[in-house]
């Protein structure tokens, strides 16, 4: 080996390539899973909660506090999140994927009572949900669908340069 050869140094997986989550983002990923639980069983939010809590690895790195309003706060609102979704969907709210129907109520929700949460971020966000956990193509209907919802829920933020 020469003086400007490096040993090579076998790769140490996926994560290696990407930067490590950040705390907000973990605590809307476990949101999102509570949800998609709770879109199919109307299971208890706290026994939702506890599953997690117990059985998600590394739920110690998440926004313990974030992840708990995203999950709760979405339950408890859901009717005034699905009038905010509804208007710009291609179908009803019943037809949607649950990954889809979770992730857009984890942005509707983000959208509407995090306004200190910049818009572009909370779309970006619930994209990357999409794009981990749905559907091919889903997170180009999340997309549209929020930033519809966006428009409407933050028109001055959202105001043409």
């Amino acid at each position: 080996m020469t003086a400007t050869e490096r040993p090579a140094r076998p790769p140490r997986g996926p994560d290696e390539r990407t930067p490590p989550k950040s705390a907000r983002r973990r605590s809307r990923e476990l949101a999102m899973q509570g949800l998609y639980q709770w879109l199919l069983s109307k299971e208890d939010a706290g026994a939702i909660e506890a599953h997690l809590v117990a059985t998600s690895p590394n739920f110690d790195k998440a926004d313990r506090e974030h992840f708990e309003e995203l999950l709760h706060g979405s339950i408890r609102e859901i009717d005034a999140l699905h009038a905010q979704i509804e208007p710009h969907l291609d179908r009803r709210v019943a037809e949607l994927s649950p990954v889809e129907h979770a992730t857009l109520l984890v942005g509707a929700f983000e959208l509407t009572r995090h306004l200190e949460i910049p818009y572009r971020v909370v779309i970006n966000e619930a994209v990357e949900l999409a794009k981990t956990f749905g559907g091919t193509d889903g997170y180009k209907y999340i997309n549209g669908v929020l930033d519809k919802v966006a428009a409407r829920a933050r028109p001055t933020e959202i105001r043409p340069r």
